[in-house]
């Protein structure tokens, strides 16, 4: 009779045994899967020109745009303050209106006035800035040199 050798190869496990830690660790990774997002909401539906015009303030925007672009400084800058005091609801409205009524108050020399309007239209949307023309400008590009700088 011969003594059994122990043997040098690990035991095997059968195949069952394997699968349960692989099936408890699928498990456990799911348990862990944050669900799904739920889809983002649709955006928001344009807003038209005419929808616009129905805004007091919107309109008077347009109308100050209109009277400036005439050359009709006085009648533009009213509009543009009156746009402004009914309450524009775009900040980059708002600061298109504080630009016009610097570009009217620094030719008009009202350079006070200007410098004014120019810190509004920034304080309106800190992103605003003038074209490189409109910086240019003898009037006024000065008094912007000296806002946007600050």
């Amino acid at each position: 009779m011969t003594p059994a050798t122990p043997s040098t190869s690990p035991p095997t496990a059968s195949r069952g045994a394997q699968r349960v830690p692989a099936l408890l660790l699928s498990a456990l990774l799911a348990a862990c899967a944050t669900p799904p997002a739920a889809p983002p909401p649709p955006p928001p539906a344009p807003v038209g020109l005419a929808d616009l015009m129905e805004r007091p303030a919107e309109r008077a925007l347009v109308e100050g745009i209109r009277l400036y672009d005439n050359g009709q400084y006085p009648a533009a800058e009213a509009a543009l303050r009156r746009a402004l005091d009914a309450g524009l609801a775009s900040a980059r409205d708002q600061a298109s209106a504080h630009k016009l009524i610097a570009f009217i108050t620094c030719t008009s020399a009202r350079e006070a006035d200007c410098e004014a309007a120019f810190r509004a239209a920034l304080a309106a949307d800190p992103g605003f800035t003038l074209g490189r023309a409109e910086a240019g400008h003898p009037m006024w590009g000065p008094v912007w040199a000296r806002v946007s700088t600050r």
